[in-house]
């Protein structure tokens, strides 16, 4: 299928206290157009995963394809596919708002002629055209985090990774930035990784779960509630983790 990615026995080692252990362990996967919420607990291994789809990291074992290519084969062009918006990310605190996305636009490919068009386009999906021209030293913590969003979607890329993407928004924000990752979400596959489940259940068609670097389990929002007792997707998510594994428990709102 078009825009198809897989991910075949990646598995990939971190340096622990006891010696190497696995940070993730045979994660196998294929992701068509929707968006997938990624949940775990910290430690979990999502944001390994994400790195390594990302192509930040390399696994140990095992390899990421996009169209059947694996991705280390096709360089520069699968980075152009990819928008990829981090939980934090030191910003230049003098640059302002549109100086930013010119910068990061650049780095993308995107010449000057089309960069006006695509930062008004992206400004407004975050809601920061009107502040543009602040520098991004004067932010809030949410509006930071949305400027982050902004970049990830420079270019109209086909696969787009947002790692906590309502991070520090108000639940006004929150709900915003929701509806519009479902709005954009059609021909593209969008991974979120999160903490809150609210954001994610109302738009995923396919919620991954991740614990100590194993996929525990994977399906619809509906599968997994009805798997799990028939609840709301936080009932299923703390049977599945439990509330005394020295984690977080998914955040409400």
């Amino acid at each position: 299928m078009k825009g198809e990615r897989s991910i075949k026995g990646v598995h990939t080692m971190e340096k622990g206290h006891s010696g190497d252990r696995p940070a993730l362990d045979q994660i196998n996967l294929r992701l068509e157009p929707g968006v997938y919420g990624l949940l775990g607990p910290n430690g979990a291994g999502k944001s390994t995963l994400m790195n390594i789809i990302t192509g930040n990291l390399d696994p140990t074992d095992g390899e990421v394809r996009w169209e059947g290519k694996n991705i280390r084969s096709l360089g520069a062009s699968y980075r152009s596919l990819l928008g990829y918006a981090p939980q934090q990310q030191g910003l230049y605190d003098h640059f302002s708002g549109l100086r930013f996305l010119s910068y990061m636009a650049a780095l993308k490919g995107i010449t000057k002629k089309e960069q006006a068009g695509e930062i008004r386009r992206v400004l407004d999906f975050v809601n920061l055209w009107d502040d543009r021209k602040r520098p991004l030293g004067t932010y809030s913590g949410g509006m930071k985090q949305r400027i982050l969003i902004a970049q990830a979607l420079l270019g109209d890329p086909k696969c787009i990774v947002l790692d906590e993407p309502t991070a520090g928004l108000d639940p006004r924000e929150r709900v915003r930035v929701r509806e519009r990752i479902r709005a954009i979400s059609g021909k593209r596959i969008i991974l979120v990784s999160t903490h809150v489940v609210s954001d994610i259940e109302p738009i995923a068609e396919e919620i991954l779960l991740l614990k100590a670097g194993k996929l525990v389990d994977k399906g619809t929002v509906g599968a997994l509630c009805e798997k799990y007792g028939g609840g709301g997707l936080e009932e299923a998510y703390m049977q599945i983790f439990g509330e005394d594994d020295g984690h977080d428990s998914p955040d409400r709102i």
